[in-house]
């Protein structure tokens, strides 16, 4: 009888070997593919006006039912986008963090609340979707849910929020989380305006991501620091 060697596999099982390590590849590659699609259009026309079945066509899936197989309901697709982007964040915020760490000086925490998002977005590129597509789904409250479920559990974050309300604790809590809620949207917004500006090659109030948020540091550290009108 004739041993095969370790080496010695037939050819026909070496190819269905190759084959098998190929499959879970392809379907990374086609999860990302379908992500990054559902991103763009969720940006441009809002995440109820897109189907799965556009998204599949889209991302070039000749089977309609790709969105599902690979993310389930449209909520699961939306989370996956959002967690993409909150790990990565986590990574610029944990550093900002910890280099604010016993500052009680607002601008430092506002500035780790601001940077990491302004520099997660110039670290993709341009075009980027992601600021439009926060904004889409900022205007849906079931969905912003799921986004902000996704950033929850971020220590850093539970370390921003601190930090930054016991520089301001002199404010009652209702205003404190009126103006996280204004922070947020300035936030969003104004980034949303320079994303489409350079997506459309069209002129921006600022030369680079940087200066957009130092000037965002600056008009936020002015919301938390104005004077509260006594109210009734």
């Amino acid at each position: 009888m004739i041993e095969l060697s370790e080496c010695e596999v037939p050819y026909g099982e070496e190819r269905a070997m190759a084959g098998r390590a190929a499959r879970p590849e392809r379907g990374s590659a086609t999860r990302e593919l379908i992500l990054a699609t559902a991103e763009r259009l969720f940006a441009e026309y809002g995440v109820q006006a897109v189907s799965n079945r556009q998204i599949s066509e889209a991302a070039g899936q000749g089977n309609s039912a790709a969105v599902g197989y690979h993310f389930g309901a449209k909520a699961d697709l939306v989370r996956a986008i959002a967690r993409r982007h909150a790990d990565e964040m986590e990574q610029l915020r944990a550093w900002m963090v910890a280099e604010a760490a016993g500052s009680v000086d607002v601008r430092d925490w506002v500035a780790c609340l601001v940077r990491p998002f302004t520099r997660h977005l110039e670290a993709q590129g341009s075009p980027t979707w992601y600021a439009r597509f926060r904004a889409q789904v900022m205007a849906d409250p079931a969905l912003y849910q799921i986004t902000v479920e996704e950033f929850l559990p971020s220590p850093s974050l539970r370390l921003l929020v601190d930090g930054l309300n016991r520089c301001v604790s002199d404010l009652p809590a209702t205003v404190r989380e009126e103006r996280w809620a204004m922070a947020r949207h300035v936030i969003v917004h104004m980034c949303v305006e320079r994303e489409r500006a350079l997506a459309e090659g069209a002129s921006t109030l600022h030369p680079s991501w940087d200066d957009l948020a130092t000037s965002l540091i600056d008009a936020i550290a002015g919301l938390w620091q104005a004077p509260v009108t006594p109210r009734p």
